[in-house]
């Protein structure tokens, strides 16, 4: 969990850009943390001469040198990767992750520095294909028309093949931990779990072997979120990309919403130094699609406040089975009454008069 601060540090380091086609805001928060040690990349381009755009987070742990590393230099190893040039964008990522640890090593090896970071990227091509690069707990998803979808899976010592890799890489899980100290089971960095001479990085006990997605963009993907487990820790998927889409809505800007989702997730106190105490780094970017930024707005504000529209019809439901529906109807007198059904599978609603029993009671009334 960390120590913490007698007070959270919520000063933001905030940005935002765009093009023709993307439009991005990015915040990171300190927070409860004694140190500050997130990292960020948000390229409009990979590179001046590409229309390929980048975005990533590295959520950093055991000091920052690791996340500052990942976040000056992943996307110039992805970027110069021969499989990049191919178009073989997957396994350029692969293999950028791969030789950007293996730099990392070798500039930390000085100092024996033990820090690590995990690490979410995505890739942006041309033709609107997003792949997500990811290794560790920190995530990305799609707000896809209301919903969210993930681009990511959290890497954690407690899923099935991440506990057989530990365990046949020489290491153990305790508490929920690799070697009972590292609470995620890929990262860049933390070395001292990649020691085994004979065995391939993908196989180390911790591996920056990095699982990679791939999501052909719809008419429906409204924006993508980044974001370290200072957020996710906090929100759930869903949570997050309602509170994006009800900020675009609203008329917020992209970096204004990354602010105000990081106070959103901050604890009030720091008493357990648990959830809403982390460092925090949220990266929002709008696909524009064709559209204008104003017109991309518009066209999410119109279709939440049509999803939000509250129904004027109310629908009282009565459970019955057939035979008591059947005997109930054998004794209806000849007064009338509106009674409004539902067909469900349809979500057609009819109207429909039936005669309404009156008792004996209410007659002498």
């Amino acid at each position: 969990m960390g120590q913490t601060l007698s007070d959270p540090i919520t000063i933001k380091d905030t940005s935002s850009g765009g093009d023709e086609k993307y439009i991005y805001g990015a915040s990171s928060m300190q927070g409860w943390r004694i140190t500050m040690e997130d990292a960020h990349t948000t390229l409009l381009k990979i590179d001046p001469e590409s229309n390929i755009a980048f975005f990533a987070v590295f959520d950093g742990h055991g000091g920052s040198n690791a996340a500052i590393f990942a976040g000056n230099s992943l996307h110039k190893s992805i970027f110069k990767n021969e499989h990049f040039s191919k178009g073989e964008y997957a396994l350029a990522i692969q293999k950028g992750f791969l030789s950007a640890d293996d730099e990392l090593r070798s500039m930390l090896k000085q100092t024996r520095d033990p820090s690590g970071c995990t690490a979410v990227c995505t890739l942006i091509t041309p033709d609107g294909t997003i792949y997500c690069g990811n290794a560790g707990d920190s995530r990305a998803i799609i707000g896809s028309d209301g919903d969210a979808l993930e681009l990511s899976h959290d890497h954690k010592p407690s899923n099935k093949l991440e506990h057989k890799r530990i365990i046949d890489g020489g290491g153990f899980v305790e508490y929920g931990r690799v070697n009972g100290n590292l609470a995620l089971s890929r990262a860049l960095g933390d070395f001292d779990f990649k020691n085994s001479d004979d065995l391939p990085p993908e196989s180390q006990v911790v591996t920056a072997f990095p699982d990679v997605i791939s999501h052909k963009i719809t008419q429906e993907d409204e924006f993508i979120v980044i974001a370290c487990d200072g957020i996710w820790d906090c929100l759930s998927n869903q949570q997050v990309a309602h509170f994006v889409r009800e900020g675009i809505a609203s008329g917020s800007t992209l970096e204004a919403i990354c602010e105000d989702l990081m106070d959103k997730c901050l604890a009030g106190e720091s008493e357990m130094g648990g959830v809403g105490c982390d460092n925090m780094t949220v990266v929002i970017v709008g696909l524009l699609q064709g559209k204008t930024k104003e017109e991309w707005v518009e066209s999410i504000k119109s279709k939440h406040v049509i999803e939000a529209k509250p129904t004027n019809i109310e629908v009282q439901q009565f459970i019955a089975s057939e035979e008591l529906e059947s005997e109930i109807s054998a004794h209806l007198p000849n007064s009338g009454a509106d009674i409004i059904s539902v067909d469900v599978q349809s979500i057609e609603v009819t109207t429909e008069i039936i005669e309404q029993p009156i008792s004996q009671e209410q007659k002498e009334q």
